[in-house]
């Protein structure tokens, strides 16, 4: 007899199917009831889908304009250390989801642990909402030492160090509880949404996360488009309620959707097998002490229940065996994070140097302050992040629906690891479009061709040069991430063993989140003095700066590992190919 677990009050139970004969009124009720759950998979799906666009759009409301909030005159911090706040900030939102996963596991189960992450959401995304008024920032922050943004130093070698970030503790903490918060959901809720397909086949489980990224996009469309404007050209005030009511809607919306869903009880976490195997193997004498100790310590209290029955250890030694393989894989994808997470953080810090045009233009004969004011709105910098949206908008199901069919049929479809791969390449075109990008913008900085813009209330020296050249690093990275990510969370759900799904989500997460804080480390060794990114002098600015050396560093690091990668994905799927036909050949031979 196998269970799913239908909200939290009933269970659903499925017989095993097998030879026997069965009565024409049981195969009627069971078909009704496959019926029943079809349509219910399908309400909650959609429901699913709903409540992850609104989480997305809360998050990109927060990360997409970053860089230029605590770069603003609120704040004052410096386009490095903005940047690597951004970088701190979307790593910690990837590398902390194994502790909301292990957390479901164990002791909350999918549908608790989402709902305390979102409620935890609220109140950190509250906790930065206050924060960009004067009273909140007095509060928690204290007063603001005044140094005023100004043009760069005129020497050539400046003494003048940028000061200690200001409001760093209290902005680390919201950020790093809404890193938290967004981790658990994340990691919670892509596995409680493929929990609804799973039953469906692995073609379902492959078009779910097709459809997971464009849900994902699309609130983030709905995010840059709106939110984004509002941001930089109204007011941050405005920008962020709105982002908080992202939030709210998301909470409610999976409240609401709760009696459709098909939930699970908490089983226990194979996280603490694994480690205990890993344990027994590289530490025998440490692994018999604390065998030792749990065997004393083994009884139950009064009311307890007595624990799930846990897997064999022959069980747990093949899921070993089989984390031990993949985890390589996953290792090797940690530089394309590193690439992938500077759309975010570096990208958005070289468009703000960049010319900038206008939407509304001043009439020339109406030009009083006030009418400058209201027309004179510049393109949102973050604008440049719907290149990549819109490319996944659109080659998600031009894929899903023409291109992998196509190419099933023809039997010519690439493995997972095969579309990881051309990801990497493309992760690996962008950056170094960027940086080519960055070395022309510094030749117009060199020669004193600057033009100074204001956005929002502060002012930047940017290169004459249009932000749209900014477009083709964009439209590569989001072609990469159709190529990478979205195969990389199937490769991760569909090789685990089922008992380990979970963690093996979690794990993807966590080492996207280590490729962003190991580009937040980079960023902050090289803008140690002497460092490519080392120049206070600028006084906010980016224009003494090596980006674009950061860029090309960054880019042969990704052809390094890539060239391991595919000698692992090589390994990886002969040693599988070879596995499948043994297992064929015993089968012929019984």
């Amino acid at each position: 007899m196998t269970q799913a677990f239908i909200s939290p009050t009933c269970y659903v139970t499925q017989a095993a199917t097998g030879p026997e004969k069965r009565g024409s009124s049981g195969f009627l009720k069971k078909q009704r009831e496959g019926q029943s759950l079809r349509a219910g998979g399908r309400r909650a799906r959609g429901s699913w889908e709903g409540q992850r666009g609104s989480q997305r759009a809360a998050f990109f409301g927060v990360a997409a304009n970053l860089v230029l909030y605590l770069n603003s005159r609120n704040f004052r911090w410096s386009g490095e250390q903005a940047s690597r706040a951004t970088l701190v900030f979307l790593g910690a939102s990837y590398l902390l989801s194994p502790v909301g996963g292990w957390l479901a596991d164990v002791y909350l189960g999918r549908f608790r642990a989402i709902t305390l992450s979102l409620l935890l959401y609220l109140a950190a995304s509250g906790l930065l909402l206050a924060t960009i008024t004067e009273d909140g920032r007095r509060s928690f922050c204290g007063e603001m030492p005044q140094v005023p943004l100004g043009p760069p130093c005129p020497r050539s070698h400046c003494q003048s160090s940028w000061p200690s970030p200001y409001c760093a503790t209290t902005l680390y903490l919201a950020l790093l509880l809404l890193a938290l918060a967004a981790s658990s959901v994340r990691s919670n809720l892509t596995s409680f949404g493929a929990d609804q397909v799973m039953d469906l086949g692995r073609d379902a489980t492959r078009r779910f996360f097709n459809w997971l990224y464009w849900s994902i996009n699309l609130g983030a469309v709905l995010s840059l488009l709106i939110v984004a404007f509002i941001q930089q050209n109204v007011s941050f005030l405005w920008g962020y309620s709105i982002t908080v009511g992202f939030v709210g809607l998301a909470f409610f919306t999976f409240l609401f959707a709760a009696p459709v869903f098909i939930t699970k009880p908490p089983t226990g976490s194979q996280v603490s097998s694994m480690l205990k195997l890993a344990l027994q193997k590289c530490c025998p004498r440490l692994w018999r002490q604390h065998s030792a100790r749990d065997s004393e310590s083994v009884h139950l209290l009064p009311g307890q229940r007595s624990p799930q029955p846990s897997p064999s250890p022959q069980e747990d030694m093949a899921n070993f065996q089989v984390l031990v393989k993949i985890l390589p894989v996953m290792v090797t994808l940690v530089p394309y994070w590193m690439v992938y997470f500077q759309m975010q953080s570096t990208y958005v810090l070289q468009g703000l140097h960049l010319h900038i045009p206008n939407i509304f233009r001043a009439s020339p004969i109406n030009s009083s302050g006030v009418l400058r004011a209201e027309n004179n709105y510049r393109i949102p910098e973050a604008w440049l992040l719907l290149a990549n949206v819109v490319v996944v908008l659109i080659l998600v199901p031009i894929k899903d629906h023409v291109i992998d069919p196509l190419l099933l049929r023809c039997k010519l479809l690439p493995s997972a690891l095969q579309k990881m791969a051309l990801g990497m390449f493309f992760g690996f075109t962008s950056v170094i479009v960027a940086g080519v990008l960055e070395k022309e913008r510094l030749q117009y900085i060199a020669a004193n061709k600057t033009v100074s813009q204001q956005i929002g209330q502060d002012l930047y020296y940017a290169a004459p040069l249009p932000i749209w050249w900014q477009i083709p690093q964009y439209l590569l990275i989001g072609i990469s991430e159709i190529f990478a990510s979205i195969p990389g969370l199937e490769f991760a759900y569909s090789e685990a063993p089922r008992s380990m799904q979970g963690a093996i989500m979690g794990i993807f997460f966590c080492l996207s989140g280590v490729g962003s804080l190991l580009g937040s480390g980079l960023v902050a060794l090289l803008s140690l003095p002497g460092g490519w990114m080392y120049c206070p002098e600028d006084s906010g600015n980016i224009n003494k700066c090596r980006m674009d050396l950061y860029f090309f560093l960054l880019a042969g690091i990704q052809a390094v590992t890539a060239s391991l990668f595919l000698w692992i994905a090589r390994h990886y799927e002969r040693t599988g190919h070879r596995a499948a036909t043994q297992n064929s050949s015993s089968q012929d031979r019984g």
